[in-house]
């Protein structure tokens, strides 16, 4: 299939460029840019609580594993396994992975695999990049029937994994706990939401042995991430995710490789400026752009951070020069748009605005705003409501503010993997536990902090589980 043009040199457009054009301005943009990384510290994007977000997922991830007695493993990715996004702010997105299926690219032997596994041979010809059809080489001895109902004929009587009834048939039989409701599927994922406010995305997935596409990424010369992260991030490996390439004829039977487990630990080797940098690009995606249908979405300005990394000296992002590299990067997005080309980081040749789905007039919108934005110098931050609102607000309220929702949030994260301990095999929760309620103590009385200085401030309190949602989202 063809690869929609993308070129050999794309990450040529990822290098730094010059965008200052006098002394004076230089220190315009210096100045903004230590108080942009200072507020965004205050608005929850430091760096010990990014941290700490990291950490509580991933003990999340592992605990969820745990209870599977390794019949599958629990990833918590997105921008909750990144650390990027508070308790509330955004849906959890969770892969569940299939530990009695393995995939394997075209040359790698499957007899190192024990009979109970099932083997599936990936057919990536006629695939576009990035994507797969799933050919049956054995069937395991203890097949789970979602996966064995999910095999079709491919016309030549060979049996296929079709990703569409993958998806169907966990929809169909996944466990809903009670006060949970499920939603129609969305693509690959199984959405559902918990009490009313806590939204999940579920994606089931295989696992995929691929060491050559792995061994390519690693071989490529660049700045970062160093040596040893690198290798880590092979050894993590690939997965695959039951979601076909739009449009191709073989979508119901293609599966797409992602490498989210290798992603997150890319995400956090990002030094302190590099973080940020990509918070701002996600604030200006929600809040500027305000794209419809994920024509660009998070991953786009993630895979744009990756590169400028992976092209640049670490050296040179630092608290002085984060709103040079948003202007870098704005700037990288434009050319994506006018191109309709972006390069995934960790295969090239996948072009991921192949499927955007822009049409015109939101394209020239787009890169009318963005041309826009690259004139406006530092003050393009002003765009940013957040960013906006801790400009104009005093100090000091705002910096108490910012304290009690930080440890509100810590305290949060702390009781969500708790709670999971607490709970037994019927996945009744233990209240008694005396850490349990320890956590549940200090968040009320957290919470009764903040409703009596919103009350004499003059703010109109509804009432304590109001400013919990109202903080954490």
């Amino acid at each position: 299939m063809a690869d929609s043009g993308t070129r050999h040199d794309e990450p040529e457009r990822f290098r730094r460029h010059g965008s200052v054009s006098s002394k004076q301005d230089l220190i315009q943009w210096e100045n903004t840019s230590v108080e942009t990384c200072t507020i965004l510290s205050w608005l929850g994007y430091g760096t010990e609580l990014i941290q700490a977000r990291r950490d509580a997922y991933r003990e999340s991830g592992k605990l969820l594993t745990a209870r599977e007695c390794g019949e599958a493993t629990y990833i918590i990715t997105g921008s909750k396994g990144e650390g990027l996004s508070s308790y509330l702010e955004s849906d959890v997105d969770i892969m569940t992975v299939n530990n009695r299926v393995f995939c394997l690219e075209d040359d790698v032997k499957s007899c190192a695999f024990p009979g109970e596994i099932t083997v599936l041979r990936s057919l990536s010809r006629r695939s576009y990049h990035g994507h797969c059809r799933l050919l049956l080489e054995r069937r395991g001895t203890t097949i789970d029937r979602e996966v064995n109902d999910a095999f079709c004929d491919d016309g030549y009587g060979r049996e296929l994994l079709s990703s569409d009834l993958y998806v169907n048939n966990y929809s169909n039989e996944d466990f809903v706990p009670e006060g949970t409701v499920q939603h129609e599927r969305a693509g690959p994922s199984i959405p559902r939401t918990m009490h009313g406010h806590l939204h999940y995305d579920y994606v089931h997935a295989l696992h995929y042995y691929c060491p050559n596409i792995l061994s390519k990424w690693a071989a490529r010369p660049r700045h970062w991430p160093p040596t040893e992260v690198v290798q880590y991030v092979v050894s993590l490996g690939a997965f695959l995710t039951p979601v076909g390439f739009k449009g191709s004829e073989y979508q119901h039977v293609e599966w797409r490789v992602c490498f989210n487990a290798g992603e997150i630990e890319l995400i956090s080797n990002l030094n302190d400026t590099q973080t940020k940098l990509y918070v701002l690009l996600k604030m200006i995606k929600n809040d500027v752009l305000h794209p419809r249908k994920k024509e660009v979405s998070s991953y786009t300005l993630k895979n744009i951070v990756l590169w400028m990394a992976e092209n640049n000296p670490q050296a040179s992002f630092h608290k002085k020069s984060i709103l040079q590299w948003l202007h870098e990067a704005l700037d990288a997005l434009r050319v994506a748009l006018i191109t309709l080309e972006l390069p995934y980081y960790m295969i090239p040749e996948r072009n991921l605005m192949a499927t955007s789905g822009l049409d015109e007039e939101q394209q020239r919108t787009w890169i009318s705003t963005i041309t826009d934005m690259l004139n406006e110098g530092p003050s393009v931050i002003l765009r940013l409501p957040k960013i906006r609102q801790c400009i104009v607000a005093h100090p000091e309220p705002f910096r108490w503010y910012s304290g009690r929702r930080i440890e509100l949030e810590m305290l949060t994260l702390m009781l969500m993997n708790r709670g999971e301990i607490c709970r037994d095999e019927n996945a009744e929760y233990d209240d008694t536990d005396a850490i349990v309620q320890a956590l549940e103590r200090r968040i009320n009385e957290v919470l009764t902090d903040v409703g009596v200085r919103m009350r004499m401030e003059g703010s109109r309190v509804i009432n304590e589980y109001a400013i919990y949602v109202r903080i954490l989202m």
